[in-house]
């Protein structure tokens, strides 16, 4: 451990590319310090992750019960007010309770901005702080369209924090956060109209599947505007109007720029030490070090190629736990990362796509409509399909499902995936009866 320096590793940043590493290393005598400029805890705590599922799975529940409405008695609908303020109370007191973890494990925690000095030094207002190593996890923030008019749109910060739904919403992009906010807020009740800048949502995903998802939200009131050529916003007569190049203007109550996620890099000092980064974030080698001597990235601010996600961010900063304290040095070897679109119904996958599967002749798809299995048909589930991907030994590497419990599914089967399991292997697993877990891997 260095003595010639403050600490031994101080990181830019509280949230999961930090402190999911950054506890361990503390716990193991290291002597660690970690620099804030806002809410511990980061992005998913407060305005991601935890956030939204605490607005979503109300949303799950009257789904459900509109499919059962003539065996569950009354029709259920979402509060929105007593909605956000159950958020509050899950989500607001997090940053406390992770500042209160990390300071017991005498991490020094920093509140103010960070600014890399050297590749040993960083200043955070008038005072400096040294460190063998530096770790910058400064993450993203949602990305905001430059064009006429744009201080009147709202950021998926902004939109988690709604003390009441809007009338109408219109939401810009058809990623992961414009189809789960529209999601959101029409079962709560608003009109919705989703401006996309292709033709193609979700494009990580499945189409087919996709399509089905967009097709049910059509159903359900939500309008798609395709090739949407936004001018910019104005506002009329006290209604906000998003306006659409040439076709029309879409009046609204409420829009929502969710036209994707930004990595935090600037004005941290990256220029002057000559770190290299672009759009996608800081360039990192093969163990998350940067091209100067010292200092890494870890989480969404890191160029990995992986998807930018909190579990991915926890890998990485374990991985440097690992690494700084010796117990490794081996390259990062990333696992078979799931990733999920909270919609209604929701759509996750793990290991190779479909869309790679069916264009090679190393791998085989096996596709179900799930729709016709009993234990769906408790529920009356409508779209549920499901489809693995099995090598040519018939290893499981790869499953898609779009479904009400697509998440935990995919949750399910992925220690097939991530640990390559043979046939022999998978039934020596017994799981519990009925269950969706017992339903997934049956079909393995």
């Amino acid at each position: 451990m260095a003595d010639k320096y403050d600490y031994d590793v101080l990181y830019i940043g509280a949230g999961h590319g930090t402190f999911d590493g950054a506890i361990p290393l503390a716990q193991k005598g290291y002597k660690i310090a970690v620099v804030e400029a806002d809410k511990v805890g980061g992005t998913c705590p407060n305005w991601g992750c935890n956030a939204k599922i605490a607005l979503d799975i109300p949303v799950q529940l009257t789904e459900t019960q509109k499919r059962l409405q003539n065996i569950i008695n009354g029709d259920t609908s979402i509060n929105w007010k007593e909605n956000m303020l159950n958020k509050h109370k899950v989500i607001d007191g997090l940053p406390d309770a992770i500042s209160g973890l990390i300071e017991s494990l005498n991490i020094k925690l920093i509140h103010g901005f960070a600014k890399l000095s050297d590749n040993h030094t960083v200043t955070v207002g008038d005072n400096s702080y040294s460190a063998d190593k530096i770790v910058i996890a400064t993450g993203l923030r949602p990305h905001r369209l430059d064009v006429e008019g744009k201080e009147l749109a709202h950021d998926s910060k902004d939109f988690l924090n709604l003390d009441e739904m809007p009338k109408h919403v219109t939401v810009i992009g058809a990623g992961y956060i414009a189809m789960e906010f529209a999601t959101i807020a029409n079962a709560a009740g608003a009109q919705v109209t989703v401006l996309m800048h292709g033709d193609k949502a979700l494009r990580q995903f499945n189409q087919e599947y996709v399509d089905m998802v967009m097709k049910d939200l059509e159903d359900k009131g939500v309008r798609f505007i395709k090739n949407a050529d936004i001018k910019g916003f104005v506002q009329k007569d006290d209604c906000v109007t998003a306006v659409q190049l040439a076709d029309e203007d879409v009046r609204t109550d409420y829009i929502l720029d969710a036209t994707g996620r930004i990595p935090n890099v600037e004005n941290i000092g990256l220029d002057d030490l000559g770190i290299q980064y672009d759009k996608k974030g800081i360039k990192v080698n093969n163990h998350l070090a940067t091209n100067v001597d010292n200092i890494y990235a870890s989480g969404d601010v890191a160029d990995t190629g992986q998807p930018k996600l909190t579990p991915t961010a926890i890998f990485e900063s374990k991985y440097l736990t690992s690494l700084f304290s010796g117990e490794t040095k081996d390259a990062i070897d990333f696992p078979a990362i799931p990733s999920v679109v909270f919609t209604t119904p929701r759509i996750a996958e793990v290991g190779v796509s479909m869309d790679e599967a069916k264009n090679s002749d190393e791998y085989t798809v096996e596709e179900t409509d799930m729709t016709k299995d009993w234990y769906r048909a408790i529920t009356k589930e409508q779209i549920a399909k499901r489809a693995y991907v099995f090598d040519k030994e018939h290893h499981l590497v790869g499953a898609t499902e779009v479904s009400d419990q697509a998440d935990s599914v995919i949750d399910s089967i992925l220690p097939a995936v991530a640990l390559k399991l043979d046939q022999k292997q998978i039934g020596r697993l017994v799981h519990l009866f009925p269950s969706i877990g017992s339903d997934a891997w049956q079909s393995i």
